[in-house]
């Protein structure tokens, strides 16, 4: 378990529920302010409520919506530290051509757009004040063999490979990482998968992000972070040779 104490803001979007709630909560024990984004009113306000936060609702695939939620979160709360790029939806759960082509897209709407936009409205900030982190929510989706539809594995590749890139512009003035929260049971998952499956206890991502929050591992920024299958203290001490050797990257091999 994480005992960073943090400082200042941090925006999380799809806090309203599931994994991004338990964010949330996480960053607002460590000591941060927390801005909570989502689409439905009732769940972003009982977790801003919870954590002493900023409710703020709308559509992250909106770009107005997402610049207004950095605007607010500036004047209300102060600069964002952190961003967490949490919010994602699953895919139509038919056969890819059988998929309203408008529902697969917004899948990727929302998982990927939802997540450059995000980015872009943080990004000025933070680049002239010199200081701030960013945390993408990918997924195992991205690169494991055994998905039954396209549009959720296609969006989270997407996503990893976003972030890597990112952090390639970004290197040396704000850290980008890339983190899988692990199989999750929430409202998402569970008509998914069967009860008996290999559930990731849910404490695992929020005590990862807290982790990446603190600073201790901007050397590890743009690297593929599992909250389960990786110890990422262990991941500190060899982040020199994690990138002499290009490890914790999606990578094809020959």
């Amino acid at each position: 378990m994480s005992s960073d104490r943090l400082e200042g803001v941090a925006l999380v979007t799809g806090g309203g529920r599931g994994i991004g709630a338990s964010i949330a909560r996480e960053l607002a024990t460590a000591g941060m302010r927390v801005a909570v984004t989502g689409r439905t009113a009732e769940q972003v306000e009982a977790v801003a409520a919870e954590v002493g936060g900023l409710a703020l609702t709308g559509d992250v695939s909106r770009e107005a919506d997402v610049s207004g939620w950095a605007r607010q979160t500036e004047a209300e709360l102060g600069p964002v530290d952190l961003l967490v790029a949490n919010a994602g939806v699953n895919g139509p759960r038919v056969p890819t051509w059988e998929a309203d082509p408008e529902r697969w897209w917004r899948t990727l709407e929302v998982n990927v757009l939802g997540v450059h936009l995000s980015c872009r409205a943080v990004i000025p900030g933070m680049l002239e004040r010199g200081a701030g982190r960013i945390v993408v929510t990918g997924s195992g989706a991205a690169y494991l063999p055994g998905a039954g539809q396209t549009a959720y594995p296609t969006s989270k590749a997407a996503v990893c490979r976003y972030a890597e890139i990112l952090a390639g512009e970004l290197r040396g003035r704000v850290p980008v990482f890339v983190i899988s929260p692990g199989l999750v049971r929430t409202d998402m998952t569970a008509d998914w998968f069967p009860e008996d499956a290999p559930w990731t206890p849910p404490e695992l991502a929020p005590q990862l992000v807290r982790v990446l929050a603190s600073g201790r591992a901007d050397a590890l920024a743009g690297r593929y972070i599992h909250a389960e299958h990786d110890d990422v203290e262990e991941l500190i001490r060899r982040a020199d040779e994690i990138a002499v050797n290009d490890l914790n990257a999606i990578r094809l091999q020959r």
